[in-house]
């Protein structure tokens, strides 16, 4: 008996000191940055709890000779110095953790970057007009900074991982599950894939978030579409019977992890990542819900993007800790809005503002109200014929839906809305309405539109297992000096192995 109590003991201590080691083990794998407050603060809801926002960056940096070669450019430059944030994600977990938002920012968007400097490496600047990507390029604080003047959301965390980052995760967790359209041959990023079904690992996951030229226009839209579908096939592995029980595979998650992730002081140990980890896991993925921020062609350069309708609504519903969805995962109500007061989405309602009374620029208000609704881009303004008392929209024959959904958004009574005799919907503000955004007495839809967030955000959940990401009809690739699209490359290139092999 005292030869086994001995032999306990020991067995004890050594399991404790393994223990020790390995949480040290992976602490010491963290590597963390302070954004010291440049996310704003978070506010508390009446019961005291905080919801999460955490702007999860890829970068594109090529600053080792491992992300030189699977990201490539660096023949002539050898290793480089800064990156560009090419994926950027602000992930919101609401305050009572039953609902999740994760919402794409295109790298191309046009924006103010503020004055920022790189704790690092010391380079600074003194804020430019440019593409929101480039801030990252005096670290990761200036990106956090940038993306909340644009957002107006507060970000409490940011996550980085580079390219041999994904190649970690995703070998970690024994690879993810997707789905394309149709053949597809990225000459660009070198996903090649047959139609259907595939398990990605390692380099062929990276080419998959990689490819810009693959998926939908062709352009960083299209990508944010299949990247959801990736992350959302990685969120169902991760909380898929087994994958968080198995001690082996929870070690290889947390080493990878570890390794592959740069983050926030406030996230810089084991026990925090854990506790954010078990946030996540509250979530259903039925009440997950991809979306990509709404954007317009900058009128300065085709190449880039501007924040566009309905985007505002999106912030707001973030902001504001709005659900995308009920507790049944489906859209919610507001988000359903138009299939019962409208089958045309606000974003195709054009309405014509006159302003009726003696204040000026009341008409360029309530326009401004409608269009950060995510009412279309079409509104106008003008000068009403006469003066108004009344307020009044008017509808044109067959519009009565669409005019019922703008009276809602603005809080007018249904009293002021009538049938008229042209085409179109003509609002005339009256000196009963002199001030404000809202009619006076009415209740207008909040500022966190949700039928407005959703629309034209390509908005998905998680638990969607069978969507598979469209590949491109467009000539968006070139093999042999040769434009094609995918399809076409992945058929001309019979010799060259599939990414899966």
């Amino acid at each position: 008996m005292k030869i086994i109590a001995i032999s306990l003991s020991v067995i004890v201590v050594v399991l404790a000191g393994a223990g020790y080691w390995f949480y040290q083990h992976l602490n010491g794998n963290i590597h963390s940055v302070s954004i010291d407050g440049k996310g704003g603060t978070e506010k508390a809801d009446a019961f005291g709890r905080t919801p999460i926002n955490i702007l999860v960056m890829g970068s594109d940096g090529r600053t080792s000779k491992t992300d030189c070669k699977l990201g490539g450019g660096c023949s002539t430059t050898g290793v480089q110095t800064g990156s560009n944030a090419d994926v950027q994600m602000v992930v919101h977990i609401s305050a009572d953790r039953s609902n999740a938002t994760v919402m794409s920012i295109p790298r191309d968007t046009m924006t103010n970057v503020p004055a920022c400097k790189n704790s690092d490496t010391g380079v600074s600047t003194a804020g430019y007009y440019g593409q929101i990507n480039s801030a990252l390029q005096y670290g990761p604080a200036c990106q956090v900074e940038t993306v909340h003047k644009l957002t107006g959301i507060t970000i409490d965390h940011f996550v980085q991982l580079d390219f041999s980052g994904v190649v970690k995760m995703s070998d970690a967790v024994g690879g993810v599950s997707v789905c394309v359209s149709d053949d597809v041959y990225d000459t660009y990023s070198h996903l090649k894939l047959s139609k259907g079904s595939h398990t990605l690992k390692g380099v062929a996951a990276l080419e998959f978030v990689r490819s810009r030229h693959g998926f939908g226009d062709g352009s960083d839209l299209g990508r944010t579409v299949s990247q959801h579908i990736f992350l959302s096939s990685m969120i169902r592995k991760f909380k898929s019977a087994g994958t968080l029980t198995n001690p082996t595979a929870v070690y290889k998650l947390a080493n990878a992890a570890t390794k592959a992730l740069t983050v926030d002081d406030g996230l810089g140990s084991v026990a925090k990542l854990v506790a954010l980890a078990a946030d996540v896991n509250k979530v259903p993925t039925k009440r997950m819900t991809f979306t990509t921020m709404q954007t317009a062609p900058d009128p300065s350069n085709s190449n880039r993007v501007v924040v566009g309708t309905g985007a505002k609504s999106l912030f707001a519903t973030i902001s504001e800790d709005k659900s995308l969805t009920t507790g049944s995962g489906k859209k919610s109500s507001a988000a359903s809005a138009t299939a019962t007061a409208s089958a045309v989405p606000a974003s195709e309602i054009a309405v014509t503002v006159e302003n009726g009374t003696t204040v000026t620029g009341r008409a360029g208000e309530i326009a401004t109200a409608l269009t950060d609704k995510g009412f279309s881009s079409d509104t106008t303004t003008g000068n009403a014929a006469s003066a108004a008392t009344t307020t009044t929209l008017t509808y044109g024959s067959g519009q009565k839906a669409e005019a019922t959904t703008a009276a809602k958004a603005l809080g007018l009574p249904t009293k002021h809305v009538k049938a008229g005799s042209g085409s179109g919907l003509t609002l005339v503000i009256g000196s009963d309405w002199e001030s404000g955004t809202t009619y006076p007495g009415g209740s207008s839809s909040s500022s966190a539109d949700t039928q407005a967030a959703v629309s034209n955000a390509h908005a998905q959940t998680a638990d969607e297992a069978k969507t598979c990401a469209k590949v491109s009809p467009y000539k968006t690739v070139s093999l042999n000096g040769v434009a094609m699209t995918p399809a076409q490359a992945y058929k001309a290139a019979s010799s060259k192995a599939d990414s899966d092999d």
